[in-house]
């Protein structure tokens, strides 16, 4: 199934679909078409502001549109995965968080999404400036061979005079005023105020217990990084922090550990002297490697060298009465851990592959990990995103994670608003957790703008506040006269709110849904899956263990697939669709591993390898008329 390409240029030539949708943004108000940008080269970046590789393919194009401002156009499709995402409200806000420099196409009913044959997020197409598809890419990681292509594309128009150079059709928006901006996580202090991950200001902000007061803020409050004293450190996109026991804090010199998401490292923060430094990662994204591609080659242990380890967006962290920190590390879909005192990292949970399956810590799968609170048995509670899921890290006396289980959630697609039982109940995209006196936890609904309470005891999920604007983090605050309440983060509000623990819960049913996308018609019957793949130039498929490719397919509902779902090595699979279900949905997840080096040579020692994985939950209608083959494209570049 391999063939090395030395070029991601399609070897076909096909005119571009118009680009429709509900409106526009980043335009001034202007409605763009295929017309008004011809004459550049275009990159349509097909996202959803829920998805983590979505988020990193917006800062691996960042340096290309700085670099071809004058040739070069990105257009970012926004096509959503959960309902919330198609609020006109909630994608104008996303735009604004992630500062999104390039015009936006809000495209709800996935009009264009169908139209340029996208099946996964994020996936990329590029235009020449013709107007004609010359690229078509899934996931993240092109950013190299994106510009060997758009470099050949501008000496070749340069040369038939259809390439035009000036300025593209970016608008910037209105600057917003505050002391906060899209604010992440928060966490209390001994002096009974509160430290805020202020993410849109790139900043660390005190506040006083009044939530308004500005008692201090330590970083530049611009995008970048830099360790340093309060007023010259930078972060980027920060997200959550912990504190460190006084004895502790003590000891490794400072307070607060603090998940720095878009610099993929951790920082430390000394709250006496404002200092900031850096305690783990080296600023390079992390690519599982091809031996941790498969399960009994896997290492947990990460070492010492903490600052030459590359992590992935860390999103949360907590500190563990076990001495270590756990790590929500949202990019690989894993829980990590770090040792403050020895700077020892751990893989702590979770295989690298996105879904949702418990288990063994190092089998169980987690997609995009948000949120992290400690139960009063010390075990370790999950918002796990993009499953809409809350899970549990079943934690033993001596810290180590023994078993994954999921108390709300059912799939990577499937999400709702629905109280009651827990194996009936619905979040959508969950992002912060805390536990309560009484036991039970509360979540930071973020999609469905609420806070959820589920009880391990009853196995029940309840409503305690709904009406909020994407609420990122919820805390007890015992702070306040009387009963404690608990402290929300409203993200989209840009503000910190106190709201009471309610004697009596509602209970709110608004449905299950699944993520609704254009249904492919198959047949029922034999269906052949085939990914292809082609390893990059320089790059030779990683057989020193067998097979390096992998296909995982299972389906919703279970009973359309009668065979071939579960695991296996290979890209190909031959199912049998049950001619008894009428539509659903196929969950393919295909891996394969390569390594530097030649094709038919050896792989030398020390050699860089590299995991290249997609995920794809395609929803299907079965009809006499549909394909009985399912073509997928793996493919790395250069």
């Amino acid at each position: 199934m391999s063939a090395t390409s030395d070029s991601v240029r399609a070897n076909y030539k096909v005119r571009a679909s118009e680009l429709l949708g509900r409106n526009w943004l980043n335009t001034g108000g202007e409605q763009l078409n295929l017309e008004a940008l011809r004459g550049k080269i275009v990159i349509l970046d097909f996202w959803t502001f829920c998805c983590i590789n979505c988020l990193h393919v917006l800062d691996e194009l960042r340096p290309l549109e700085a670099k071809y401002a004058d040739v070069l156009v990105t257009v970012g499709v926004h096509s959503p995965k959960f309902e919330h995402e198609a609020d006109p409200d909630a994608l104008a806000a996303a735009v604004e968080r992630y500062e999104i420099h390039h015009p936006v196409l809000d495209d709800p009913e996935l009009v264009t999404w169908q139209a340029y044959g996208a099946r996964a997020w994020p996936t990329l197409v590029v235009l020449d400036p013709e107007g004609y598809i010359v690229a078509h890419l899934s996931g993240e990681g092109h950013a190299q061979g994106l510009g060997s292509l758009v470099d050949e594309l501008v000496a070749e128009h340069e040369a038939k005079g259809t390439l035009h150079r000036g300025n593209g059709p970016y608008v910037a928006p209105e600057a917003r005023e505050g002391d906060l901006r899209f604010p992440g996580k928060t966490i209390s202090l001994e002096n009974g105020n509160f430290l805020v991950g202020d993410s849109g200001h790139h900043r660390l902000v005190e506040l006083d217990n009044d939530l308004s007061t500005v008692v201090r803020t330590i970083g530049a409050g611009v995008k970048g990084y830099a360790d340093g004293d309060a007023q010259s450190a930078q972060f980027n996109e920060l997200q959550g922090l912990t504190a460190l026991p006084t004895e502790l804090a003590a000891k490794v010199g400072y307070d607060v550990i603090v998940a720095d998401t878009v610099n993929h490292r951790l920082r430390s923060v000394n709250l006496s002297t404002g200092e900031v430094g850096t305690l783990a990662g080296n600023g390079v994204q992390r690519l599982l490697d091809a031996e941790n591609a498969r399960q009994e080659h896997q290492s947990a242990d990460l070492g010492t060298d903490s600052l030459n380890v590359s992590l992935s967006s860390p999103w949360d962290v907590l500190y563990h009465p076990s001495g270590k920190v756990i790590i929500a590390m949202a990019g690989t879909h894993q829980i990590f851990s770090f040792d403050p005192l020895t700077s020892a990292l751990h893989v702590y949970a979770g295989s690298g592959l996105e879904g949702l399956s418990d288990g063994a810590p190092l089998e169980a799968w987690f997609a995009q990990p948000s949120g992290l609170t400690l139960d009063t048995n010390d075990d370790v509670w999950v918002a796990d995103s993009e499953t809409s899921a809350l899970r549990r890290l079943e934690i033993d006396e001596h810290g180590e994670a023994i078993q994954v289980h999921t108390a709300i959630g059912a799939g990577l697609f499937d999400f709702g608003f629905r109280d009651g039982a827990a194996d009936q109940a619905r979040l959508q995209h969950p992002l912060g957790v805390t536990a309560l006196p009484d036991g039970s936890i509360a979540v930071a609904d973020s999609y469905n703008g609420a806070v959820r309470r589920f009880d391990p005891v009853t196995q029940m999920v309840s409503t305690l506040a709904k009406g909020l604007k994407e609420p990122a983090d919820v805390l007890l605050d015992d702070s306040v006269d009387g009963a404690p309440v608990l402290l929300v983060v409203e993200t989209n509000t840009h503000q910190l709110i106190r709201i009471p623990v309610p004697a009596e819960a509602l209970v709110v049913d608004e449905g299950a849904s699944q993520t609704q996308r254009p249904k492919t018609k198959v047949q029922a019957g034999q269906h052949e899956i085939v990914v292809r793949f082609g390893a990059p130039k320089g790059q030779k498929l990683d057989d020193r263990w067998g097979d390096p490719t992998q296909l995982k397919i299972s389906a919703s509902p279970e009973e359309l697939l009668l065979d071939g779902g579960g695991t296996s090595i290979g890209l190909t699979r031959t199912l049998k669709l049950n001619p008894e279900v009428s539509e659903g949905v196929l969950h393919i997840t295909a891996r394969a591993a390569a390594c530097d080096g030649e094709p038919g040579g050896e792989i030398p020692d020390h050699a860089a390898c590299h995991l290249y994985q997609q995920d794809w939950g395609i929803p299907v209608e079965l009809d006499e008329s549909g394909d009985n083959e399912l073509l997928l494209d793996l493919r790395g570049v250069n």
